[in-house]
Protein backbone atom coordinates (compact mmCIF):
# COMPACT_ATOMS: atom_id res chain seq x y z
CA UNK A 1 0.00 0.00 0.00
CA UNK A 2 2.67 2.39 0.83
CA UNK A 3 4.50 1.95 -2.83
CA UNK A 4 1.10 2.61 -4.51
CA UNK A 5 0.77 5.35 -2.35
CA UNK A 6 4.23 6.55 -3.09
CA UNK A 7 4.01 5.68 -7.28
CA UNK A 8 0.14 7.85 -7.03
CA UNK A 9 2.03 10.47 -4.96
CA UNK A 10 4.46 10.71 -7.55
CA UNK A 11 2.09 10.79 -10.41
CA UNK A 12 0.44 13.36 -8.77
CA UNK A 13 3.45 15.97 -8.81
CA UNK A 14 4.34 15.07 -12.29
CA UNK A 15 0.80 15.86 -13.71
CA UNK A 16 0.81 19.04 -12.05
CA UNK A 17 3.96 20.07 -13.09
CA UNK A 18 3.11 19.11 -16.73
CA UNK A 19 -0.25 20.86 -16.37
CA UNK A 20 0.96 24.21 -17.46
CA UNK A 21 1.66 23.11 -21.49
CA UNK A 22 -1.70 21.73 -21.78
CA UNK A 23 -4.34 23.85 -23.56
CA UNK A 24 -7.03 22.65 -21.66
CA UNK A 25 -9.13 22.68 -24.79
CA UNK A 26 -11.95 19.19 -25.40
CA UNK A 27 -10.92 16.71 -27.33
CA UNK A 28 -10.37 16.96 -30.86
CA UNK A 29 -9.72 20.43 -30.57
CA UNK A 30 -6.11 21.25 -31.51
CA UNK A 31 -5.86 24.96 -32.78
CA UNK A 32 -6.68 28.48 -30.83
CA UNK A 33 -7.57 31.40 -33.01
CA UNK A 34 -6.54 35.25 -32.04
CA UNK A 35 -9.51 37.62 -32.51
CA UNK A 36 -6.63 40.59 -32.13
CA UNK A 37 -8.29 44.14 -30.90
CA UNK A 38 -12.20 42.19 -31.07
CA UNK A 39 -14.81 43.62 -29.10
CA UNK A 40 -15.83 41.21 -26.41
CA UNK A 41 -19.13 41.33 -27.66
CA UNK A 42 -18.44 40.46 -30.90
CA UNK A 43 -16.19 37.63 -29.74
CA UNK A 44 -19.00 36.12 -27.79
CA UNK A 45 -21.00 36.09 -31.07
CA UNK A 46 -18.61 34.45 -32.81
CA UNK A 47 -17.92 31.68 -30.81
CA UNK A 48 -21.55 30.64 -31.10
CA UNK A 49 -21.90 31.46 -34.67
CA UNK A 50 -18.87 30.23 -35.75
CA UNK A 51 -15.98 28.55 -33.57
CA UNK A 52 -17.57 26.19 -31.72
CA UNK A 53 -19.83 24.82 -34.20
CA UNK A 54 -16.42 24.38 -36.69
CA UNK A 55 -13.97 22.41 -33.67
CA UNK A 56 -11.76 25.68 -32.77
CA UNK A 57 -10.33 25.00 -29.19
CA UNK A 58 -10.02 28.44 -28.30
CA UNK A 59 -9.62 32.51 -28.86
CA UNK A 60 -6.75 34.43 -27.84
CA UNK A 61 -7.95 37.78 -26.79
CA UNK A 62 -6.47 41.42 -26.91
CA UNK A 63 -5.10 42.60 -23.25
CA UNK A 64 -7.97 43.20 -21.41
CA UNK A 65 -7.06 45.60 -18.55
CA UNK A 66 -7.11 49.45 -18.58
CA UNK A 67 -4.50 51.14 -20.72
CA UNK A 68 -3.79 54.61 -21.52
CA UNK A 69 -5.42 56.57 -24.49
CA UNK A 70 -2.98 57.63 -27.29
CA UNK A 71 -4.14 60.19 -29.83
CA UNK A 72 -0.85 60.61 -31.84
CA UNK A 73 -1.19 58.76 -33.32
CA UNK A 74 -4.64 57.95 -33.23
CA UNK A 75 -5.36 54.49 -30.97
CA UNK A 76 -3.00 52.51 -32.13
CA UNK A 77 -3.16 49.16 -31.65
CA UNK A 78 -0.33 48.96 -29.29
CA UNK A 79 -1.68 51.25 -26.77
CA UNK A 80 -3.09 47.85 -25.70
CA UNK A 81 0.61 47.12 -24.56
CA UNK A 82 0.47 50.15 -22.27
CA UNK A 83 -1.57 49.56 -19.06
CA UNK A 84 -1.95 51.74 -16.51
CA UNK A 85 -3.97 49.73 -13.74
CA UNK A 86 -5.41 46.22 -13.97
CA UNK A 87 -8.94 46.94 -14.22
CA UNK A 88 -11.11 45.16 -16.76
CA UNK A 89 -12.20 47.64 -19.45
CA UNK A 90 -10.88 48.96 -22.72
CA UNK A 91 -11.90 49.51 -26.32
CA UNK A 92 -12.72 46.00 -26.35
CA UNK A 93 -15.55 46.32 -23.40
CA UNK A 94 -16.10 46.45 -19.54
CA UNK A 95 -15.62 43.84 -16.86
CA UNK A 96 -19.15 42.95 -17.32
CA UNK A 97 -19.21 42.39 -20.95
CA UNK A 98 -15.67 40.38 -20.89
CA UNK A 99 -17.15 38.06 -18.00
CA UNK A 100 -20.11 37.39 -20.48
CA UNK A 101 -17.90 36.69 -23.44
CA UNK A 102 -16.11 33.83 -21.25
CA UNK A 103 -19.08 32.21 -19.76
CA UNK A 104 -20.74 32.20 -23.42
CA UNK A 105 -17.40 31.20 -25.18
CA UNK A 106 -16.91 28.53 -22.33
CA UNK A 107 -20.42 27.24 -22.55
CA UNK A 108 -19.76 25.85 -26.16
CA UNK A 109 -16.09 24.55 -25.51
CA UNK A 110 -14.32 27.63 -27.00
CA UNK A 111 -11.90 28.49 -24.21
CA UNK A 112 -10.51 31.71 -23.97
CA UNK A 113 -6.51 33.08 -23.20
CA UNK A 114 -5.86 36.29 -21.93
CA UNK A 115 -2.83 37.98 -23.36
CA UNK A 116 -1.75 39.14 -20.28
CA UNK A 117 0.72 42.21 -19.61
CA UNK A 118 2.74 42.20 -16.34
CA UNK A 119 6.68 42.92 -17.66
CA UNK A 120 5.76 46.64 -17.35
CA UNK A 121 3.21 49.62 -17.16
CA UNK A 122 2.51 52.44 -19.93
CA UNK A 123 5.78 54.51 -21.39
CA UNK A 124 7.60 57.26 -19.81
CA UNK A 125 6.00 59.81 -21.87
CA UNK A 126 2.47 59.11 -21.36
CA UNK A 127 2.26 61.60 -18.93
CA UNK A 128 0.10 62.96 -16.35
CA UNK A 129 -3.97 62.75 -16.25
CA UNK A 130 -7.20 60.18 -16.70
CA UNK A 131 -6.30 59.96 -20.43
CA UNK A 132 -7.16 55.91 -19.87
CA UNK A 133 -9.56 53.50 -21.21
CA UNK A 134 -11.43 53.57 -17.18
CA UNK A 135 -10.64 57.07 -15.98
CA UNK A 136 -8.07 56.27 -13.79
CA UNK A 137 -5.29 58.60 -12.68
CA UNK A 138 -1.72 58.08 -13.90
CA UNK A 139 1.47 59.75 -13.27
CA UNK A 140 4.05 58.37 -15.87
CA UNK A 141 6.72 60.82 -14.63
CA UNK A 142 6.22 60.09 -11.16
CA UNK A 143 5.67 56.27 -11.49
CA UNK A 144 2.24 56.79 -9.94
CA UNK A 145 -0.25 54.25 -11.20
CA UNK A 146 -2.58 55.11 -8.33
CA UNK A 147 -5.82 52.85 -9.61
CA UNK A 148 -3.20 49.38 -9.02
CA UNK A 149 -1.95 51.10 -7.04
CA UNK A 150 2.22 50.93 -8.08
CA UNK A 151 4.41 53.95 -7.19
CA UNK A 152 8.38 54.43 -7.38
CA UNK A 153 9.50 51.79 -5.23
CA UNK A 154 7.83 49.19 -7.96
CA UNK A 155 9.74 50.01 -10.88
CA UNK A 156 13.48 49.14 -11.95
CA UNK A 157 14.71 52.44 -12.47
CA UNK A 158 17.27 51.67 -9.87
CA UNK A 159 18.50 48.32 -11.20
CA UNK A 160 18.93 49.21 -14.91
CA UNK A 161 23.11 50.03 -15.25
CA UNK A 162 22.05 52.14 -18.54
CA UNK A 163 22.55 55.96 -19.02
CA UNK A 164 19.05 56.31 -19.55
CA UNK A 165 17.51 53.59 -17.89
CA UNK A 166 16.57 51.72 -22.45
CA UNK A 167 17.82 48.94 -23.05
CA UNK A 168 20.94 49.25 -25.57
CA UNK A 169 22.94 46.42 -26.24
CA UNK A 170 20.32 43.39 -26.82
CA UNK A 171 23.45 41.06 -26.36
CA UNK A 172 23.21 41.53 -22.74
CA UNK A 173 20.75 39.14 -20.62
CA UNK A 174 20.95 41.76 -17.75
CA UNK A 175 20.61 44.33 -19.15
CA UNK A 176 17.08 43.33 -21.66
CA UNK A 177 15.40 42.36 -18.44
CA UNK A 178 16.37 44.88 -15.70
CA UNK A 179 15.99 48.09 -18.34
CA UNK A 180 13.13 49.70 -20.26
CA UNK A 181 11.62 48.24 -23.67
CA UNK A 182 10.84 50.90 -25.94
CA UNK A 183 10.53 53.32 -22.81
CA UNK A 184 7.86 51.10 -21.11
CA UNK A 185 7.73 51.45 -17.26
CA UNK A 186 9.79 48.08 -16.10
CA UNK A 187 7.92 46.82 -13.37
CA UNK A 188 10.64 45.28 -10.24
CA UNK A 189 9.30 41.78 -10.31
CA UNK A 190 11.45 40.62 -7.87
CA UNK A 191 9.31 42.98 -5.18
CA UNK A 192 7.16 40.45 -3.12
CA UNK A 193 4.51 43.32 -3.56
CA UNK A 194 4.70 43.32 -7.20
CA UNK A 195 4.52 40.02 -7.27
CA UNK A 196 1.11 39.76 -5.36
CA UNK A 197 -0.81 42.72 -7.21
CA UNK A 198 0.22 40.41 -10.37
CA UNK A 199 -0.46 37.40 -9.12
CA UNK A 200 -4.29 39.14 -8.14
CA UNK A 201 -5.06 40.45 -11.43
CA UNK A 202 -4.81 36.70 -13.36
CA UNK A 203 -6.05 35.07 -10.30
CA UNK A 204 -9.27 37.45 -10.75
CA UNK A 205 -9.51 36.29 -14.91
CA UNK A 206 -9.12 32.52 -13.23
CA UNK A 207 -12.03 32.76 -11.06
CA UNK A 208 -13.74 34.60 -14.00
CA UNK A 209 -13.13 31.33 -16.43
CA UNK A 210 -10.26 32.01 -18.92
CA UNK A 211 -8.64 29.00 -19.66
CA UNK A 212 -4.86 30.40 -19.78
CA UNK A 213 -2.09 33.33 -20.38
CA UNK A 214 -0.49 34.28 -23.28
CA UNK A 215 2.73 36.17 -21.37
CA UNK A 216 3.42 39.36 -23.32
CA UNK A 217 7.27 40.20 -23.22
CA UNK A 218 8.42 37.01 -21.25
CA UNK A 219 11.94 37.71 -23.21
CA UNK A 220 12.19 40.92 -20.90
CA UNK A 221 11.15 39.24 -17.45
CA UNK A 222 13.85 36.77 -15.41
CA UNK A 223 12.44 33.42 -15.64
CA UNK A 224 12.96 32.62 -11.55
CA UNK A 225 10.45 35.49 -10.91
CA UNK A 226 7.57 34.64 -13.41
CA UNK A 227 8.20 30.96 -11.76
CA UNK A 228 7.20 32.63 -8.72
CA UNK A 229 3.92 34.62 -9.90
CA UNK A 230 3.04 32.04 -11.78
CA UNK A 231 3.25 29.77 -9.02
CA UNK A 232 0.66 31.81 -7.29
CA UNK A 233 -1.95 30.91 -9.60
CA UNK A 234 -5.32 28.67 -8.71
CA UNK A 235 -6.79 25.84 -10.34
CA UNK A 236 -8.96 26.89 -12.91
CA UNK A 237 -12.83 27.08 -12.88
CA UNK A 238 -14.59 24.25 -11.79
CA UNK A 239 -17.72 25.24 -13.74
CA UNK A 240 -15.82 24.31 -16.94
CA UNK A 241 -12.79 22.73 -16.22
CA UNK A 242 -12.14 19.69 -14.58
CA UNK A 243 -11.14 19.83 -10.94
CA UNK A 244 -7.11 20.36 -10.30
CA UNK A 245 -6.51 22.12 -14.02
CA UNK A 246 -4.18 24.33 -14.46
CA UNK A 247 -3.59 27.34 -16.09
CA UNK A 248 -2.55 26.83 -20.27
CA UNK A 249 0.47 28.79 -20.26
CA UNK A 250 2.45 30.16 -23.44
CA UNK A 251 5.72 32.59 -23.28
CA UNK A 252 6.68 35.53 -25.75
CA UNK A 253 9.76 34.84 -25.94
CA UNK A 254 11.17 36.05 -29.78
CA UNK A 255 14.71 33.32 -30.23
CA UNK A 256 15.81 32.78 -33.84
CA UNK A 257 18.97 31.94 -33.00
CA UNK A 258 22.13 32.88 -31.46
CA UNK A 259 20.41 35.17 -29.14
CA UNK A 260 22.00 36.02 -25.59
CA UNK A 261 18.59 34.54 -24.08
CA UNK A 262 17.21 31.33 -25.38
CA UNK A 263 13.39 29.94 -25.62
CA UNK A 264 14.76 26.90 -23.46
CA UNK A 265 15.70 28.84 -20.14
CA UNK A 266 11.12 29.38 -20.15
CA UNK A 267 10.59 25.55 -20.58
CA UNK A 268 10.03 25.12 -17.12
CA UNK A 269 7.48 27.35 -17.08
CA UNK A 270 5.32 26.33 -19.81
CA UNK A 271 4.99 26.54 -23.69
CA UNK A 272 6.77 29.17 -26.15
CA UNK A 273 6.08 31.12 -28.87
CA UNK A 274 8.15 29.40 -32.07
CA UNK A 275 9.29 32.60 -34.21
CA UNK A 276 11.37 30.37 -36.70
CA UNK A 277 8.54 28.56 -37.71
CA UNK A 278 6.43 31.55 -39.64
CA UNK A 279 10.12 32.88 -41.11
CA UNK A 280 11.09 29.51 -41.79
CA UNK A 281 7.95 28.23 -43.49
CA UNK A 282 7.58 31.69 -45.64
CA UNK A 283 10.88 30.68 -46.86
CA UNK A 284 9.90 27.33 -48.21
CA UNK A 285 6.17 28.43 -49.09
CA UNK A 286 7.21 31.62 -51.13
CA UNK A 287 10.70 28.97 -52.55
CA UNK A 288 13.24 31.48 -51.21
CA UNK A 289 16.60 30.45 -50.41
CA UNK A 290 16.37 27.45 -52.32
CA UNK A 291 13.71 25.86 -49.93
CA UNK A 292 11.39 23.21 -51.44
CA UNK A 293 8.14 21.99 -50.24
CA UNK A 294 10.06 18.44 -49.85
CA UNK A 295 11.76 19.70 -47.09
CA UNK A 296 9.18 19.52 -44.87
CA UNK A 297 9.33 15.94 -44.43
CA UNK A 298 11.74 16.84 -41.15
CA UNK A 299 9.65 19.52 -40.05
CA UNK A 300 9.75 20.37 -36.87
CA UNK A 301 12.94 19.80 -34.34
CA UNK A 302 14.44 18.73 -37.84
CA UNK A 303 15.04 22.22 -38.22
CA UNK A 304 16.51 23.09 -35.00
CA UNK A 305 13.22 23.89 -33.80
CA UNK A 306 12.19 23.63 -29.48
CA UNK A 307 10.64 20.67 -28.97
CA UNK A 308 7.21 19.76 -29.84
CA UNK A 309 5.29 19.95 -26.33
CA UNK A 310 6.98 22.99 -25.52
CA UNK A 311 5.94 24.99 -28.96
CA UNK A 312 3.10 27.15 -29.67
CA UNK A 313 2.87 28.15 -33.22
CA UNK A 314 1.66 30.21 -35.75
CA UNK A 315 2.10 31.37 -39.39
CA UNK A 316 2.23 35.29 -38.37
CA UNK A 317 1.54 37.18 -35.12
CA UNK A 318 0.04 40.76 -34.54
CA UNK A 319 3.20 42.00 -34.84
CA UNK A 320 5.54 40.27 -37.40
CA UNK A 321 2.65 40.42 -39.70
CA UNK A 322 2.81 44.37 -39.63
CA UNK A 323 7.41 44.32 -39.71
CA UNK A 324 7.59 44.15 -36.19
CA UNK A 325 9.30 41.32 -34.20
CA UNK A 326 10.83 38.67 -35.82
CA UNK A 327 10.86 36.94 -39.66
CA UNK A 328 10.78 39.59 -41.83
CA UNK A 329 9.71 39.75 -45.14
CA UNK A 330 9.83 36.12 -45.22
CA UNK A 331 6.25 36.36 -42.91
CA UNK A 332 3.31 35.20 -44.89
CA UNK A 333 0.13 37.62 -44.38
CA UNK A 334 -3.43 37.87 -45.75
CA UNK A 335 -2.05 39.81 -48.59
CA UNK A 336 -0.90 37.19 -49.70
CA UNK A 337 -3.53 35.31 -49.96
CA UNK A 338 -3.21 31.96 -51.66
CA UNK A 339 0.20 31.68 -49.88
CA UNK A 340 -0.82 32.15 -46.85
CA UNK A 341 -3.91 29.81 -46.95
CA UNK A 342 -0.57 26.99 -47.96
CA UNK A 343 0.71 27.88 -45.04
CA UNK A 344 -2.19 28.04 -42.80
CA UNK A 345 -3.41 24.95 -44.24
CA UNK A 346 -0.25 23.18 -43.68
CA UNK A 347 0.66 24.34 -39.82
CA UNK A 348 -3.05 22.96 -39.07
CA UNK A 349 -2.52 19.15 -40.74
CA UNK A 350 1.25 18.93 -39.47
CA UNK A 351 1.42 17.12 -36.19
CA UNK A 352 4.23 19.71 -34.43
CA UNK A 353 3.33 22.21 -31.58
CA UNK A 354 0.36 24.14 -30.18
CA UNK A 355 -1.44 25.81 -33.80
CA UNK A 356 -2.66 29.30 -33.29
CA UNK A 357 -4.50 31.17 -36.34
CA UNK A 358 -4.61 34.63 -36.65
CA UNK A 359 -7.84 36.78 -37.36
CA UNK A 360 -6.29 40.56 -37.83
CA UNK A 361 -7.34 43.56 -39.80
CA UNK A 362 -5.98 45.89 -42.29
CA UNK A 363 -3.25 47.76 -42.04
CA UNK A 364 -1.35 50.05 -44.07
Amino acid sequence: CRTNMKFLLVFAVLGLCQAQYNPNTLPGRTSIVHLFEWRWADIANECERYLGPNGFGGVQVSPPNENIVITSPDRPWWERYQPVSYKLCTRSGNEQEFKDMVTRCNNVGVYIYVDAVINHMCSTSGGAGTHSTCGSYFNAENRDFSAVPYSGWDFNDGKCKTSNGEIHNYGDPYEVRDCRLVSLLDLALEKEYVRGKIADFLNNLISIGVAGFRIDAAKHMWPGDMKEILNRLQNLNTEWFPNGSRAFIYQEVIDLGGEAISSSEYFGIGRVTEFKYGAKLGNVIRKWNGEKMCYLKSWGEGWSFMPSDRALVFVDNHDNQRGHGAGGASILTFFDARLYKMGVGFMLAHPYGFTRVMSSFRWP
